[in-house]
């Protein structure tokens, strides 16, 4: 009978071994924070990331019971802060089921509600949030450690070919003159060393205020004087003033290159942001 049950003992033990550990759970707020923190877990976490319809306006998004529910029960929560995504703040600031680990991205790269919000356009945002995961996963579950700092260096070794992309067209179109809708592609326009006007229409619309006469005409001006060589569209949130600043753009033969707030279906974060930097080289090239 002793000897049935120290085997029982032993199985039961072996069962709950680190080794066959359930999946850390992760809970995003954005699928592109989402998406480094699969990277970097690969199959020990599971990852849930909230706004993930590219076609969804991310401001107009409204948390569920049912996102409250996978907030409570994460052990990693990632959101964006400075602003962007108060809703992933009130659901963070509940007491949860479980001891979790909550990620503000803003404060990693010590960025306020004074500042543009949208970080993942920054080159050097995700490398520190790869890194801070990469860092915490270990702490979390250190039967894995060394699966995580291998994907840590997989992952630092894909931004280059971004990297080489964004130096290369730096070089070519530092100091040109171009112009957007909103502030979205702003961290990235900075990197390549563009130009960009009428920040005090982008502000406006970020912000959902009516820009004055003066920043409607700004843009306007610019467009119709082919002042500018690009303007840059946030793609999800087009309302009818963008809209009209579009068309004027396409009238004026000053190219349009559209951006979005969520990573589309189907692609990575270094994918994504490729595939723009090789839209807005195509345009600057024109």
């Amino acid at each position: 009978m002793r000897l049935s049950i120290a085997v029982g003992l032993l199985a039961l033990l072996s069962a709950i071994s680190p080794a066959a550990a359930a999946p850390l759970g992760i809970v995003a707020a954005e699928n592109f924070y989402g998406d480094i923190a699969r990277q970097i877990g690969g199959g020990d976490v599971m990852v849930t990331s909230i706004l993930s319809n590219p076609d969804q306006d991310p401001h107009e998004f409204e948390a569920s019971p049912s996102t409250a529910r996978a907030f409570a029960t994460a052990r990693i929560v990632i959101y964006n802060g400075a602003g962007y995504d108060p809703w992933a703040a009130r659901l963070s600031s509940v007491p949860a089921a479980v001891p979790r680990d909550i990620v503000v991205v803003a404060r990693l790269v010590h960025k306020t509600a004074a500042d543009n919000p949208h970080l993942w356009y920054d080159p050097g945002t995700m490398p520190r949030l790869a890194r801070h995961l990469a860092l915490l996963l270990e702490r979390l579950d250190p039967a894995h450690r060394s699966d995580y700092a291998r994907n840590l260096a997989s992952f630092q070794q894909s931004l280059a070919p971004l990297d080489d992309e964004i130096a290369t067209l730096r070089g070519k179109y530092s100091g040109t003159r171009v112009t957007a809708t909103e502030p979205v592609f702003g961290y990235m326009a900075a990197a390549l060393g563009l130009d960009m006007r009428n920040p005090d229409f982008q502000l406006a619309i970020m912000n959902d205020t009516e820009p004055s006469a003066a920043a409607i005409a700004g843009i306007e001006t610019d467009l119709k004087t082919r002042a500018v060589k690009l303007l840059i569209y946030n793609n999800q949130t087009s309302i009818a003033l963008t809209r009209r600043v579009r068309m004027i753009a396409v009238a004026a033969g000053v190219p349009v290159v559209g951006v979005s707030e969520t990573e589309p279906l189907g692609k990575d974060y270094q994918e994504w942001m490729r595939s723009q930097l090789d839209a807005v080289g195509r345009a600057l090239a024109r």
